[in-house]
């Protein structure tokens, strides 16, 4: 498996190292988040090209894939005819004369190695002895099957909502939103876990834990919920969504505990 994880790293270091070039011809490091989806769908295929596919290896690889391809294209279009990402432009602000080296490391690189982490479980997967489907497979494609309904969905239901004129400087709170400020990112996570579960059978498969954890992580302590709740503290709106819907789980909503007036 070492040689695999190799070949993988390798053409993980080529994609991202592409993608860097391209960011720094366009002036925008923000593509590098286009890039994450069609980045799994390169190693699936590299592991396509190498391994068969039937039974749980088909499974995992036609998963990686759809949700992949499904990413990369909301991003695109919903990226599309934009300046570079707030995130990114703060950063190429504050790194002055260090920006290039920075990003490279810091954005395109480190991205790289998340990237490898989190396909760990399809390199597992894919060096198996393949074996029949058994209850903590389907068990896994049932969550992986509701993680990409919860993304998904709650990825359209934003996009129509921030379509509406009307809607310009509300929160949405309908539909998924409704039950997690964060569908979508519940729904990513819960696809890895799916797939953890997929890996979890075969020789090393526990070792694949690091994948759902560390993604888990990133949404919920980094760079997911954190910063985009950030940009919403003091909106009366989102205080009150905030106190009857959970963060990241799907829950029935709560009622607000205490009221919150405007002060403005």
């Amino acid at each position: 498996m070492v040689d695999v994880l190799f070949d993988v790293a390798l053409v993980i270091w080529i994609y991202m190292s592409l993608f860097f070039l391209l960011a720094m011809f366009l002036k925008d490091n923000s593509i590098v988040d286009i890039g994450w989806g069609p980045g799994f769908i390169l190693i699936t295929l590299l592991m396509i090209v190498q391994r068969p596919i039937p039974g749980m290896r088909g499974i995992a690889y036609v998963f990686v894939i759809l949700w992949g391809f499904r990413l990369a294209r909301h991003i695109f279009l919903r990226n599309r005819g934009r300046r570079e990402d707030f995130r990114y432009a703060a950063w190429r602000k504050e790194w002055g004369n260090w920006f290039v080296p920075r990003s490279y490391l810091q954005i395109f690189m480190l991205q790289g190695i998340i990237m490898l982490i989190v396909v760990y479980p399809i390199v597992v997967i894919s060096v198996a002895p393949l074996r029949p489907i058994g209850i903590i497979e389907t068990i896994g494609v049932l969550i992986w099957l509701i993680g990409f309904y919860f993304e998904a969905v709650g990825d359209f239901q934003l996009s129509r909502f921030k379509k509406d004129s009307d809607n310009k400087g509300k929160i949405i709170t309908s539909g998924l939103w409704k039950y997690t400020r964060h569908p979508n990112y519940f729904g990513e996570a819960a696809m890895w876990w799916g797939i953890f579960l997929l890996a979890l059978p075969v020789q090393h498969g526990w070792t694949t834990v690091i994948s759902p954890i560390l993604i888990t992580y990133l949404l919920t302590k980094v760079s997911g919920v954190p910063m985009l709740e950030r940009g919403c503290e003091g909106n009366v709106q989102f205080e009150l969504y905030k106190q009857r819907t959970n963060t990241f789980f799907p829950w029935f909503p709560k009622k607000p505990q205490k009221d919150i007036k405007n002060h403005e």
